[in-house]
This record gives structure tokens, C-alpha cells and sequence, in this order.
């Protein structure tokens, strides 16, 4: 599904990324680990077309295309789907609103007429009754006033209404209790499928507990210096990156 070959990529004439290569398949769960600073955002940023990063080598391919050329607008209708650490607020905006104008570009995009509003009103309130999200939340102005975990839950519900093919949820644990991570993670849980992919960028193992993924990869100084199980996940949080470190550069 993603396969990305050599990447290199900076930002303001920083160098980030320093050669990363991986490759995602359907089906899978993908965690990418690492201290402050390794690349991890960035990675997802750079995937998702962010204008303000710069590919200076490499390849990203997404279902066999090449997708080095294509804007975030584009790579989000071609099923590309980006959750942010900090969400913005956008007042006056009802988050059903935000959803019907978001299915719908996406759409247009595939050459699909606006959906129904009976059909869309069905497919907002299955979705919303899937993750136990209160009707009186749909109503809401997107992200105004939201707790932590409120954001949070909102973007598994904007995944599960789009059903993109790639969904990179960036440190969605940050700053979240442990019941906003297993009611986060539930609704994770109950989105992947055989047909999709999903990567997980986190600091931290306890997320791992509940979204269980098929790979672990170790980012350090913009690159992955380690992959493995989640074994690998159990054994950074016992021991801490500066092990990795120490195994990689001796």
C-alpha cells in the first residue's frame, strides 16, 4: 500500500529525515517510536504532503503510484488520512457540518455526486453510535472548548466517517487519561480492517497495550534504526531509548 524508499526531507533548510525506508501493506498496524526530535512527526507530515516540507530525496509510493507531486488535498482524497497532535478550532462550525463538507470534496474529487442527506445522516449516526459519541456532541463547534480526549475521540470519528485507505494518528495518546486512550483505542480497534492500514506515532508503550500493532519501528536522528514486534515496544519502555542508542552506535 506505502512503500517508501530512501527519504530524505527537511524543513526551514533543516535536514529531518535522513534516509528512511518502509513499507506498509494492508491489513497491518504500525507503531513508530522514538525520542523529541527523531522524526517522527515529521514522517507523517511528509506522507501526508505538508507544504512546508521539502523532499530533497527518495520515494513515496502509495497503491503503486507516485505521490511525491501530489498536494495534502489530493493524497487525503486518494485515502490518506492525518490526525494532528494539536487540532484546530473552528468556531461557528458543527462537527456534522465539518463531516457532510469533507465526505462530500471527497466525492467530487472521485467524480461522485454529494451524498444523499438521508444517507449521510444514516452513515453519521451509525459511526457516531460504532465509537458512543452523544448526539449533542455533533453539534458542537469543531474542537471549541473540546477536552483532550474530546479532540481526540472527534478525529476517530472523522477516520471513521472518511474510511481512508492510510490513517497516521500522531501521538493521538498525548496528553489523554487512561479512559480517553482505551475509548480512543476501542474506536482504532473497530475501524482497522483487511483493507486498510494504520500507523501509530507515539512516545509511549501504554497505547500499544490496547491497539496491539504488527510492527514496531525505532526512529532516531531522522531515521529507523530498529524494527520488530511488539516485544521491541515492551522492551523500550523498560530500558529507554538511550538503550536503542547504545545497540545502534555502540
Amino acid at each position: 500500500m506505502l512503500k517508501i524508499v530512501n527519504l530524505h526531507a527537511s524543513a526551514e533548510g533543516k535536514t529531518i529525515l535522513n534516509g528512511i525506508n518502509l513499507e506498509i501493506k494492508a491489513g497491518e498496524v504500525h507503531a513508530i517510536m522514538g525520542p523529541n526530535g527523531s522524526g517522527k512527526s515529521t514522517l507523517a507530515a511528509v506522507i501526508a504532503g505538508k507544504e512546508e516540507y521539502t523532499v530533497e530525496k527518495g520515494k513515496i509510493t502509495f497503491e503503486g503510484q507516485d505521490i511525491d507531486e501530489l498536494s495534502a488535498e489530493e493524497r487525503a482524497h486518494k485515502g490518506i488520512f492525518l490526525s494532528f497532535q494539536y487540532p484546530v478550532e473552528i468556531p461557528g462550525v458543527s462537527v456534522t457540518n465539518f463531516m457532510k463538507t469533507a465526505i462530500n470534496e471527497t466525492r467530487k474529487a472521485k467524480g461522485l455526486k454529494d451524498m444523499p442527506a438521508s444517507e449521510m445522516l444514516k452513515l453519521i449516526r451509525e459511526k457516531s453510535e460504532l465509537l458512543e459519541i452523544d448526539r449533542k456532541f455533533l453539534s458542537r463547534s469543531l474542537n471549541q472548548g473540546f477536552s483532550g480526549g474530546e479532540k481526540k475521540r472527534n478525529e476517530i470519528f472523522q477516520m471513521a466517517l472518511l474510511e481512508p485507505k492510510l490513517a497516521i494518528l500522531d501521538e493521538t495518546d498525548s496528553g489523554l487519561d487512561i479512559d480517553a486512550i482505551r475509548i480512543v483505542s476501542n474506536g482504532v480497534n473497530k475501524l482497522k480492517n483487511e483493507n486498510n492500514a494504520i500507523v501509530i506515532i507515539t512516545h509511549y508503550q501504554r497505547l500499544l497495550d490496547y491497539i496491539v500493532p504488527d510492527f514496531v519501528h525505532v526512529m532516531h536522528n531522522g531515521k529507523i534504526v530498529k524494527s520488530g514486534t511488539k516485544e521491541l515496544a515492551l522492551k523500550l519502555e523498560e530500558k529507554g531509548y538511550d538503550w536503542i542508542k547504545k545497540e545502534v552506535y555502540g
